[in-house]
């Protein structure tokens, strides 16, 4: 998971799909949030200005005629009997009551009320809404928080922190459920009931959250929290036939287990929901991602060396050689440091957003390309042709390492949004399917990243095969050769009194495989 920006060039052409504009899955996007609702807050402020003008002008019309109307009001027929006023009186009638109703469409509304249904296109969708929710519980979940944890703005770099209403975070329960996240669902179900607790004003109910609290815990196991909760209910509405319901149940069940393990040996196994650990593998990626688990010995470390890296005696290198430092051993992966300028990372930057669309993956079976919640980030391509400093950032990569640059992909910027990530996969296609790209180029063998903002928290790329976890830091660069399985990865916090916390972009050159004359398949690294 990230709050990063990617900067990819691979050495093969890839396809992209094209979706509906969103916002959670780029950090970037959601940045732009803020300036986008102070707009809409200051022609608010604007529309109130008018609208109260209007008002006033509205208070004075009807001021004047009722002073008038009200000499009327004391003997009418005597004043109607004076032709002089009854032709006033006729006249009121006739202008002045036309005038207060053509006042009254001149309302500011309905100028607002347009301006406002055009931006409204451009606010966030309710998958915007659940994406988010989302992101924020995958953070927990890979990083074990609970919401308290959060709340009070425990994890490093996260800066100030805005509290959930009671609302919001029954919102992220409902969601955590819909994905079957229910540990996650139940922790943010007793957030929001410990925050009505404490009086906090909230449209949801206490009794609200108790109907889906007591169900639940009593599924998972938990009888005696169920049968608690379950007299919270009733104190709340003595009179709720189907709490008085749950209670008579629970108690009934409570009794039928206690009599049932008095009958029971020492050594029943009550274990019946012991089984095989499906999620071992996406636990030890998650415990990669939180430093854990890295299978570097001090022997392997020792193997690990610092250099400089002229390029073989690249002409473009020899005076200005780069910082090369081993990162791991096998597969083997390096760190290039300042690689890229401040002003280099802040073009590409440039250049790439108004490209950013949401990333897709690969289908295996058909070659196109799909959206996935185990893929989230927005990304674009850059051309040479975009900006000299894309052709410079390309000839560099050349430089260093002695690919070939010709059967390179395009450079590839992918900005992370909230709890974005992408799961474990291979950097290269493992299929094939109506790629005429790869018979004529042949596939990846290596990729190359560049980091191109800090991140205080998360953000590393890990390779659960190996054990290996690489963390992001600006101005540097990592490359490895492709064949064990990676993992981006990486935290998104979004500080409501600034723009954003951190993003993070990479520079990625995939090295690959060529077709020589004789059709058999050759390196492009120089040895």
């Amino acid at each position: 998971m990230k709050f990063q920006w990617l900067l990819s060039s691979l050495f093969t052409g890839v396809i992209l799909c094209h979706v509906q504009d969103e916002f959670y899955s780029s950090i970037d996007q959601v940045a732009e949030l803020i300036s986008m609702e102070r707009d809409f807050i200051q022609s608010l402020k604007e529309y109130i200005k008018e609208e109260e003008t209007h008002l006033e002008q509205l208070k004075r019309t009807v001021d004047v005629m009722d002073e008038i109307s009200g000499t009327f009001s004391e003997m009418p027929e005597t004043r109607v009997s004076n032709p002089l006023n009854a032709y006033k009186l006729m006249k009121r009638m006739y202008t002045d009551w036309r005038a207060v109703e053509k006042l009254i469409k001149m309302d500011p509304s309905h100028d607002f009320l347009a301006s406002l249904s055009l931006k409204c296109q451009h606010f966030p969708s309710k998958d915007d809404v659940d994406g988010a929710a989302l992101g924020l519980v995958r953070l927990q979940e890979t990083y074990r928080l609970d919401p308290q944890s959060i709340m009070d703005g425990k994890i490093s770099g996260m800066g100030h922190t805005e509290l959930l209403t009671p609302d919001e975070s029954y919102y992220l329960a409902t969601i955590a459920h819909e994905k079957q996240k229910y540990l996650y669902s139940f922790l943010w179900m007793q957030h929001a009931l410990k925050e009505l607790d404490e009086g906090k004003p909230a449209v949801i109910t206490k009794k609200e959250i108790l109907y889906f609290l007591i169900p639940f815990v009593f599924q998972v196991g938990d009888l005696p929290l169920a049968v608690e909760m379950t007299r919270q209910l009733i104190a709340l509405d003595p009179s709720d036939q189907n709490a008085l319901n749950y209670f008579k149940y629970y108690e009934t069940v409570k009794e039928s287990l206690r009599r049932w393990n008095e009958t029971q040996s020492a050594t029943a196994n009550l274990d019946f929901f012991e089984g095989p650990n499906f999620l071992q593998g996406k636990e030890y990626y998650e415990a990669l991602c939180r430093g854990e688990g890295i299978k570097m010995t001090p022997r392997r470390q020792s193997t690990l060396f610092c250099r400089y890296n002229n390029g073989k005696r690249n002409p473009r290198l020899i005076y200005a050689p780069i910082k090369e430092e081993d990162e791991w051993d096998h597969p083997p992966i390096v760190r290039y440091h300042n690689f890229l300028s401040e002003k280099e990372m802040e073009t590409i930057k440039r250049l790439s957003r108004p490209k950013l669309k949401r990333a897709g993956v690969a289908d295996r079976k058909t070659g196109g390309w799909f959206i996935a919640e185990y893929r989230v980030s927005k990304s674009a391509w850059l051309m040479e042709e975009d900006d000299p400093v894309v052709s410079r950032v390309n000839q560099r990569i050349a430089d260093i390492t002695g690919l070939d640059m010709q059967t390179a992909e395009h450079l590839q910027v992918a900005n992370y949004g909230i709890g974005g990530h992408y799961e474990p996969h291979y950097d290269f296609p493992r299929m094939h399917v109506n790629d005429s790209n790869y018979k004529t180029n042949g596939n990846r063998i290596a990729t190359f990243l560049n980091y191109m903002s800090d991140v205080e928290f998360g953000g590393a790329t890990v390779f659960p095969d190996v054990g290996a976890a690489v963390q992001p830091i600006k101005f540097q660069t990592s490359g490895s050769e492709n064949g064990a399985r990676s993992s981006d990865e990486g935290v998104v916090y979004l500080k409501l009194t600034e723009v954003f916390c951190y993003s993070l972009y990479y520079l990625v050159k995939a090295c690959k495989e060529k077709n020589n004359a004789n059709g058999r398949k050759q390196s492009n690294i120089q040895v």
